[in-house]
């Protein structure tokens, strides 16, 4: 292990991963949007918009990120629409997270009693005041464990972007071994790199799904002395 060599790379690894950083904090801040629209959608029933959604979800589950990625880069263009490798990045990213997040907001919401959108709709509350003030809430912290295990997934999705000419840790790293042949290294600091992303957000989500467990909206088990 050639520990100089490393040592001498790691200024393009650092700036690789704050690449890498702003891309999937954009493309999960957008998916996550994506995914709550989505989700009212299903919820709601709205007729021709549900179709839409359904037809989306099945497209962007059921194929690779990367030829999403290819028909961004690629395709796009011969349609007189072009994006930067940085926006196809994004929007791929978006396009694929955002089904994901729209069945876990869906879960979410589908879980909480009906029982309490009748109460509060008793209590004289319109319909998007008991879902904004009663239902989401509880939806929310229902879907944090699956919420933040497609934060991850989403994050190591980002190691196929160097396919579209996207300066990440992977076109870095790939780039060092065409060069100097030097895979051990250049692997080692990829790897390396992708831990230190992951793991804080890892530890950070397994924090927040025990806290959320603790409060448990609802559940009886949660109030003292019961």
């Amino acid at each position: 292990m050639d520990f100089e060599f490393i040592r001498g790379n790691v200024p393009l690894y650092v700036e690789a991963a704050g690449i890498t950083l702003r891309i999937s904090f954009l493309g999960i801040l957008l998916s996550t949007v994506i995914g709550l629209l989505c989700s009212l959608v299903k919820v709601f029933k709205i007729p021709v918009l549900g179709f839409v959604v359904n037809c989306y979800i099945e497209i962007s589950r059921n194929t690779p990120l990367l030829i999403q990625l290819f028909f961004l880069y690629f395709g796009l263009p011969k349609l007189g629409i072009v994006l930067s490798s940085e926006g196809c990045a994004i929007t791929g990213l978006a396009f694929l997270g955002g089904s994901y997040m729209a069945e876990a907001f869906r879960t979410g919401i589908e879980q909480v009693p009906k029982i309490q959108t009748e109460t509060g709709l008793s209590l004289g509350l319109t319909k998007w005041q008991v879902f904004l003030h009663i239902i989401l809430p509880q939806a929310i912290a229902t879907s944090v464990p699956v919420f933040c295990a497609n934060i991850i997934f989403l994050i190591k999705e980002t190691s196929v972007f160097s396919a579209v000419a996207l300066a990440d840790l992977m076109f870095v790293a790939k780039d060092l071994i065409g060069i100097y042949y030097k895979t051990d290294e250049a692997l080692f600091m990829l790897v390396t790199a992708y831990l230190m992303i992951l793991l804080p957000i890892s530890l950070l989500c397994s924090w927040v799904e025990r806290r959320v467990r603790y409060a448990e909206f609802g559940n009886s088990s949660a109030v003292p002395g019961k």
